[in-house]
């Protein structure tokens, strides 16, 4: 089966960081559960690229965006495979982040 997403390097970095995160605070299991939960969403949205809503409070970019816990997954839906552009908390102050460096693929 074809892939239904990709990750932008940024987006592979903010997994890589929740992952450390969680692994440091929490264990390997937590962990575990955490990008599960993630990767899930991210083969929802591969298979449901319309899912999600606009956030033109946090960027003019064309890109949507779900929630997974206490993330937001951004990802263009108009890629195919769709392109996910990052994966952020949402305890981040997300306007500021995304003004600085937008979601692109």
């Amino acid at each position: 089966m074809p892939a239904r997403f990709i990750l932008s390097p940024e987006a592979q970095r903010d997994i890589e960081q929740i992952r450390d995160y969680y692994v440091d605070a929490a264990g390997v299991q937590v962990a575990r559960h955490v990008l599960g939960q993630i990767t899930k969403a991210l083969r929802f949205l591969g298979e449901t690229p319309g899912a999600g809503h606009r956030r033109i409070d946090l960027t003019d970019e064309d890109v949507r965006f779900w929630p997974v816990l206490s993330y937001l997954i951004g990802y263009d839906p108009a890629m195919r495979p769709i392109g996910i552009a990052r994966v952020l908390h949402t305890a981040r102050d997300l306007e500021t982040l995304l003004r600085r460096t937008p979601p692109r693929m």
